[in-house]
């Protein structure tokens, strides 16, 4: 990211802060109980100064009574008055302690549930966020950034949110309370102090804007690095096969130096600035400690070591509060993502209408549609009719706009030209839950979940189907066979992706999907293409039983399967350029007859046809 587009985001740093801030919202009760703890850490600091005055001033008569010189004091509480400084200053010290105690717990204790919470808010929202983006938002974000906000982002932005106000509010208080104290004590000498902090506010103002360019370009090097890994991990059998070990291994030490690197130059610019800040307030420290020999006046010992102590104090709690200001740097910088994340419009959905069944009949009517980040139409002119219960093959090279065509009518992208109109009702009007209902969509891409195969099955809107309803979609997907002699039959978990199963069961487990959700329009996307001949056998079989009674959409399967299709539409670059049945088509002896010619020679898939 360019630094002149880090320099015109600055400004709403403090804006994406407040909303950041507001996530804490439902824990108030308890940030109030840990900022209340805080403050009494805070206000133990100065105590512990006055203990060291009234110790020095004791090593010259330690009878002396605590508060013997407060006249209040003896007239109404004359045991308290009479304590002497042997006896108050051990005392004092542990009841200090004790107190000090129950602040950090509360204050820490408090402040963890809080960003306990806050990261799970988090966490949930975007992951929620995700399931309602639209399909092109996937298409130009790669996973492994998305998993990235959703683990380091997140994880950097709570420490913003929580951590940071606790050191704000401990610190920040400890600081005004010595400096409070000071001020009473002799505010000559104080206000020497105050000389210096326009300087460490220059100091903080200009790392604040280095920590926070730092931190948006160690996200993305960290995101890369879950993206080359994801990538391995899923693709392990391609890496193995075709040797490519050395180039993933290559591939994430790039990536995770990048990451090291970064992550190298935001500690050094921490680590030049925290020395430097030291020297600034050690060097106000010396002239002040020089000032307090020069001008100590009628102050007792006990006075001056006490004075000097708190001034001495001041200076951790200073540095961590400048220090703040990287942790909150990194947090805006993760906010930033996640808000931008959860502020992408969700998937559009202006549909009103709600039908319990449709009968099927799909009518597209010169449908165009082009990729936003494409140059030319990837559909042009598109229009055919399917009755209900009919058959429609789409055939054509890769490329041609078969897909695409499947994905508009689900309403996966939103088309601008044209309709798309299910029992005349265009899709756009459906509601999207709606109009998925009516359709049941098998791809050569078969998605499973680390679950049971009934849970497999039964998924989503079809959770908690009878076991024999299951058991039976199963059967007519020729998927029992297979399914009963696995370990616990339909309790059996098939692993990450359906990995401990072959690409011919998979696909039958997502054919008893389609066929259990029961939906009037079946899209039928490159089913086969990727199955060997006894696998495809089965499949076929699956499939007669699964189109019957629906209308459904094929797309470039081989040819035993598209013959018996009610029609067959040969798309070329988005266009439909022949159309009619199997023998029909022959019978022009053009691009399909040329197509069947040698998908009949070669027994090849559609999709692999040259161009012609």
């Amino acid at each position: 990211m360019s630094d002149a587009r880090s320099d015109a985001v600055q400004p709403s740093s403090l804006k994406i802060y407040f909303r950041l801030l507001g996530y804490v919202k439902p824990y108030i009760g308890m940030f109030l109980i840990s900022i209340f703890g805080f403050l009494i850490f805070a206000s133990t600091q100065p105590m512990l100064g006055y203990i060291l005055k009234f110790f020095v001033d004791g090593l010259g008569d330690p009878n002396v009574g605590l508060f013997a010189g407060i006249p209040w004091m003896r007239e109404h509480a004359p045991w308290l008055a009479e304590l002497k400084l042997l006896q108050a200053v051990p005392l004092l010290i542990v009841l200090i302690a004790l107190w000090q105690g129950i602040g950090s717990f509360l204050g820490n204790f408090y402040l963890a549930k809080v960003s306990m919470g806050l990261v799970q808010d988090m966490r949930i929202a975007l992951f929620n966020n995700l399931l309602t983006l639209p399909n092109r938002y996937f298409d130009s974000h790669n996973s492994g950034h998305l998993i990235s906000r959703l683990t380091y982002n997140v994880t950097m932005v709570t420490g913003a949110a929580t951590d940071a106000i606790k050191v704000v509010v401990r610190e920040g208080m400890t600081v005004v309370f010595l400096f409070a104290t000071l001020l009473w004590m002799n505010w000559k000498l104080t206000l020497v102090m105050v000389a210096i902090l326009p300087i460490i506010g220059l100091m903080v103002s200009s790392t604040s804007k280095k920590f926070r360019k730092q931190s948006k370009k160690i996200q993305v090097a960290m995101g890369d690095v879950t993206h080359v890994a994801s990538e391995t991990i899923q693709g392990y059998r391609v890496v193995r096969s075709f040797g490519g070990e050395s180039y993933e291994q290559q591939r994430f030490q790039t990536a995770s130096e990048d990451n090291r690197l970064k992550q190298l130059k935001m500690v050094k610019t921490g680590a030049i600035y925290t020395p430097s800040l030291q020297l600034v307030i050690y060097s106000a420290m010396a002239v002040l400690m020089f000032l307090v020999l020069l001008l100590r006046g009628e102050a007792s010992a006990g006075d001056l070591v006490a004075y000097i102590t708190l001034a001495g104090l001041l200076p951790k709690p200073i540095r961590q509060l400048s220090e703040v200001s990287s942790t909150i740097q990194k947090g805006v910088a993760g906010a930033e993502s996640i808000f931008e994340q959860l502020d992408e419009p969700p998937e559009v959905d202006q549909g009103t209408q709600e039908r319990e069944r449709v009968t099927g009949r799909l009518q597209v009517s010169n449908l165009s549609f082009q990729y936003p980040t494409s140059e030319k139409p990837v559909l042009n002119n598109v229009s055919f009719v399917a009755e209900p219960g009919q058959m429609v093959a789409l055939v054509g090279r890769s490329g041609s706009g078969k897909s695409t065509l499947a994905s508009l009518i689900p309403r996966f992208y939103h088309h601008e030209q044209g309709q798309i109109l299910l029992d005349d009702l265009d899709v756009e009007d459906y509601t999207l839950r709606n109009l998925r209902r009516h359709i049941a969509l098998v791809t050569q891409h078969v998605t499973l979940f680390n679950d049971t195969v009934r849970n497999n099955i039964a998924y989503g809107d079809l959770a908690g189907a009878p076991l024999a309803a299951v058991k039976r979609a199963a059967e007519d997907a020729y998927a029992a066979e297979f399914i009963e002699k696995m370990p616990q039959g339909y309790d059996t978990l098939v692993g990450e992706n359906g990995v401990l199963l072959s690409g011919g069961q998979r696909q039958r487990l997502a054919i008893a999907r389609a066929l259990l959700k029961d939906a009037p329009l079946l899209i039928l996307d490159e089913a086969t293409s990727a199955l060997d001949t006894e696998s495809e056998r089965h499949i076929q079989a699956a499939l007669d039983k699964v189109v019957e009674g629906r209308t459904t959409i094929v797309i470039a399967h081989r040819l035993s399967t598209i013959e018996k299709a009610d029609l067959i539409l040969v798309m070329e670059q988005g266009e439909i350029v022949e159309r009619g049945t199997h023998n029909e088509l022959l019978a022009l002896n053009g691009y399909y007859a040329r197509l069947h010619a040698r998908d009949f020679a070669d027994d090849t898939d559609l999709s692999s046809e040259p161009d012609a």
